[in-house]
């Protein structure tokens, strides 16, 4: 996701002015959520910008011990920010995990670089700044519904999830946070040869046995990537949402469906040629293929 050639970029130097981080899996797999996000921001009273060019947070380098390549991956990406890194412009993260690369693991890689530190600085959740610096007054769309909410691993490890929950909770949610560990996807993890049922034995030690034990009108959350589709994938006939997403469907003013309210979400589907593929066991994930628009999904007992 980057702006669009002929949209008017607010100014960085604005106080109002927020940048949306572009992370892989809300730009290709699951773009409503970062149009939920903008949707939420904006009500807020923020003026929201994305990157120009393409950028990247390095994880996918950095996960697998290619330490080199992931700092030129983010000095690139610190090139395309500069902007608004001297105009000291949030950046909101959607996705946990690149949230917490520019939080601790970029810092990290690149402790002698100033922009890398002062972006650190500048790089916030979205509940962190619905919750700390939305202008007073300004109150999250009411939900007045449960959910159960699965917490991403670099939630728990870096950024937490304390705003989170007081975001929840100001939106009427009563939000059941589950305290079961690791969905087992683990990044690359649960798509690699070998690791599917270690993946999905961890999945049923907590997480996926919640979810299916969540009342049908009742929401599923999970902030990050591989939680979502652990849970879409785990045998458990629900989806997850994002908070954004949730919150947006709120802006809307209807009521939730009595029945998976999750299907209200903008979710890409399957073409039927995938569904064939699915079906005959044979899919494969395709991020590769994540440019060209088309939708991915996974055999997780075959290798990726």
């Amino acid at each position: 996701m980057v702006a669009g050639a002929g949209d008017p970029e607010p100014d960085p130097a604005d106080p109002r002015t927020v940048l949306l981080w572009p992370d892989t899996f809300s730009t290709y797999f699951h773009p409503g959520v970062a149009k939920s996000a903008v949707r939420v921001l904006e009500d807020a009273g923020f003026d929201v910008a994305v990157p120009t060019s393409s950028v990247c947070c390095g994880l996918t380098w950095i996960s697998t011990g290619q330490l080199a390549t992931a700092k030129r991956v983010l000095g690139r990406t610190i090139d395309v920010l500069r902007p608004w890194l001297e105009a000291g412009t949030p950046v909101i993260g959607l996705e946990p995990s690149c949230t917490a690369v520019f939080r601790a693991d970029a810092p990290e890689l690149l402790p002698g670089d100033q922009d890398v530190q002062r972006l650190a600085g500048q790089f916030r959740t979205f509940a962190e700044q619905l919750l700390n610096h939305a202008p007073d007054g300004w109150q999250p769309p009411r939900l007045t519904t449960s959910a159960t909410v699965q917490t991403h691993c670099h939630q728990h490890a870096v950024t937490k999830d304390d705003a989170d929950r007081e975001l929840m909770r100001r939106a009427g949610i009563d939000a059941r946070v589950l305290d079961a560990g690791c969905c087992g996807l683990a990044g690359n993890f649960g798509f690699e040869q070998g690791h599917y049922d270690l993946s999905m034995t961890v999945a049923e030690q907590g997480v996926l046995p919640a979810v299916r034990e969540t009342a049908p009108g009742a929401l599923v959350l999970a902030d990050g990537f591989s939680c979502r589709t652990q849970i879409e994938q785990g045998d458990t006939g629900r989806r997850a949402l994002h908070l954004a997403e949730a919150l947006a469907l709120a802006m809307d003013g209807q009521h939730l469906p009595a029945d998976h309210p999750e299907k209200l979400a903008d979710r890409p589907e399957a073409s039927d040629r995938d569904r064939r593929l699915l079906a005959a066991g044979a899919a494969t994930a395709v991020l590769g293929a994540a440019a060209a628009g088309t939708y991915w999904f996974r055999n997780r007992q075959s290798a990726r």
